[in-house]
């Protein structure tokens, strides 16, 4: 017979408490008590909170406990999807094992998380399949289909990441009817969404929570029911991904699939004709003739020259804007049209409406930008420089409870940074310690005898470093870096001087490389930001953390031009007030990878040493854990040497 319910945050995490008698491997941890009651407070007072809780803390349960005994509907987004999982298949479902009461929870996923049953079936009549192994991965879509219960590709463990079989027939809203579609009640989104409406936890990414409050003044408005209050996991990312939601993009690409998804419907519903084929060909010139009109360069570039493009090139653009009303016009005059022409009208509407935006608008408040992905990929992009007034009308005032945590969200002890570019006002706001012994565990060590890192003798002189300190560690090591160039670089000098195994990040998926890594013995792995979060490799495995440069945003990324721009104009200091509280922030989040655990040691690297010769590394140290620190590579040698 399970314990009684816990009433109270601290009727369960106290000494002795509820916790204490389910967890075989139970250990008090005052942080997680102080974070629990400051949720359950949050919640019951309707307040918005921001919490750092330290590695270890358990801020996992520390929220969801709560989140649970309120008995409200609460969101719980995190930054990935990987988390999100642990979360459903793992934190839950041990708590449910204690509690008498069910915990209704739901997982939601965006929609290319899905299979389309309407799509599979039109697949097993129509010709969409193309090559040997799209039918292969299809015969293995079909059979998984006929047992499913959630119609998540992530069930399916044969199907190979990059399948184009599966973009064939996930269920993204490009080409849905809705209501109107034979499979409606059978549909694995519509069954999510009865899931969540049925739901007191519903847990998302941050991702699909933008996205889903970007949509919610539509038409058709968003997937995530109505909800309480919200915790975001990992909410040092929220900034970044939010913006990308309330802004603007189209690229070739879109046009490319949406040529090609109208001649694949006309000619499955017996609805083509010579003069849509037309229209059709004509849109794919055009298209092709006004994205390859702008600058060449690789990467992302700002690009603030519309009006003179438009004098340049004003009767293309005319012309391509014509041709997406031809086309919609043609598709509204098909006699007896499909539903599934429905969604596709729609996304001709949108691109037109989305070019013309980015084109002529000329919003003050947004950041027009271009990238270039390979040869072919050209996107328009128009981003809001400062989403905190967004935030600010759409979330915090909307919501009684929002909950931001993360072990790195705090600068110097301070708030101040996250909540200026959130929007967040009257909060309350605690600051959790981890309850590791950084001191004891931990060495930093920043050499001093390196180049200026913004030098061209840098580059050499840190992969002579970092072999010396590959030496010592015996590998365990993860080498990460600001740049993919200066990753590619150190690994050509590194790895053939090594006898480690070196993993470079690219070479693998994401998660094929981090089991690799846990796997293989000794082994190092060179990578960029996305190895700087989200990753957890408890033992002696990791034992070194090697980290290049002082993690500063590219300054000619356009939309860190632009956002120092908007600071310079209201009278602060850019510098300070945005480039190093965020580099603060990502240099925390990568040397949290090192010590995951109260019996990890082992040592932190930086090959800046700007850190120690500028008044502004003090802010970086004071954002830091207090770890040992030294400049001297001996007392390096001295601590690898009593790990052994």
């Amino acid at each position: 017979m399970p314990p009684t319910k816990p009433v109270t945050a601290r009727q369960f995490f106290n000494r002795g408490g509820v916790l204490s008698k389910w967890h075989p491997n139970y250990e008090f941890r005052q942080g997680q008590l102080e974070m629990a009651e400051a949720v359950e407070s949050a919640i019951a007072d309707r307040k918005h909170l921001i919490v750092e809780a330290g590695t270890g803390t358990g801020k996992t349960l520390a929220y969801l406990v709560p989140a649970i005994l309120s008995g409200k509907r609460v969101v719980v987004s995190t930054g990935t999807k990987n988390l999100q999982e642990q979360l459903f298949y793992k934190d839950v479902p041990f708590l449910q094992q204690h509690f008498e009461q069910e915990i209704k929870v739901c997982l939601m996923k965006g929609r290319n998380n899905f299979a389309c049953r309407q799509k599979i079936y039109d697949a097993e009549r129509e010709p969409i399949l193309t090559g040997l192994d799209e039918v292969n991965d299809f015969q293995i879509i079909r059979e998984w289909e006929k047992t499913t219960e959630t119609g998540d590709r992530a069930e399916i463990r044969t199907l190979p990441e990059d399948s184009t079989a599966w973009a064939k027939v996930d269920a993204r809203r490009e080409l849905c009817t809705g209501t109107k579609c034979q499979q409606y009640e059978r549909c694995f989104i519509t069954q999510m969404h009865q899931r969540a409406h049925e739901s007191d936890i519903i847990i998302v990414n941050h991702h699909l929570f933008f996205a889903d409050l970007a949509v919610k003044e539509e038409d058709y408005g968003g997937i995530i029911p109505d909800y309480a209050a919200v915790i975001f996991d990992e909410a040092h990312e929220i900034e970044e991904v939010a913006g990308g939601y309330f802004g603007a993009g189209i690229s070739n690409y879109q046009v490319v699939d949406l040529v090609r998804d109208i001649n694949a419907t006309a000619r499955r519903k017996n609805v083509g004709s010579a003069e849509l084929d037309r229209v059709l060909i004509g849109l794919q010139d055009l298209s092709d003739q006004f994205f390859m009109l702008f600058p060449v360069q690789d990467g992302r570039s700002g690009f603030t020259a519309q009006r003179a493009f438009l004098d340049r090139h004003g009767e293309h653009y005319r012309d391509l804007l014509i041709t997406f009303e031809l086309l919609e016009t043609s598709l509204k005059l098909i006699h007896n049209a499909p539903e599934e022409l429905i969604p596709l009208v729609r996304r001709t509407r949108f691109l037109r409406d989305t070019l013309q935006f980015w084109m002529e608008s000329g919003s003050r408040e947004l950041v027009y930008w271009i990238e270039r992905r390979g040869r072919a990929g050209v996107y328009l992009q128009a981003t809001p420089i400062d989403v905190s007034s967004i935030l600010s009308e759409r979330l915090f005032n909307q919501l009684d409870t929002i909950i931001l945590t993360s072990a790195t969200v705090a600068v110097s002890g301070s708030f101040d940074f996250v909540q200026k570019r959130l929007g967040l006002k009257g909060n309350r706001a605690q600051l959790v310690a981890s309850p590791f012994d950084y001191e004891k565990q931990a060495l930093l060590y920043i050499p001093q005898n390196l180049p200026d890192p913004r030098t061209p003798d840098f580059s050499r002189a840190a992969a002579e470093e970092i072999i010396d300190l590959l030496t010592l560690s015996e590998g365990r090591a993860f080498v990460l870096f600001t740049s993919y160039t200066q990753m590619k670089l150190a690994h050509e000098r590194v790895s053939m001087r090594i006898p480690y195994e070196s993993l470079l990040q690219g070479t693998a998926p994401r998660n094929a490389l981090l089991e690799e890594f846990k796997n293989t013995p000794n082994s190092v792995l060179f990578a960029t930001y996305s190895f700087w979060q989200g990753v957890d490799v408890p033992g002696d495995q990791l034992s070194c953390v090697i980290i290049d440069k002082l993690p500063f945003a590219v300054p000619s990324d356009p939309i860190v031009e632009a956002r120092v721009a908007l600071l310079r104009e209201q009278g602060g200091n850019p510098f300070y007030d945005y480039q190093i509280p965020q580099a603060a922030i990502a240099l925390k989040q990568g040397f949290g990878r090192l010590i995951r655990s109260k019996s990890d040691r082992g040592v932190l690297v930086l090959l800046d040493h700007r850190i120690t010769k500028q008044r502004y590394g003090q802010i970086f140290f004071d954002s830091l854990p207090d770890y040992s620190f030294t400049i001297e590579k001996t007392e390096v040698e001295k601590f690898f040497e009593c790990l052994k």
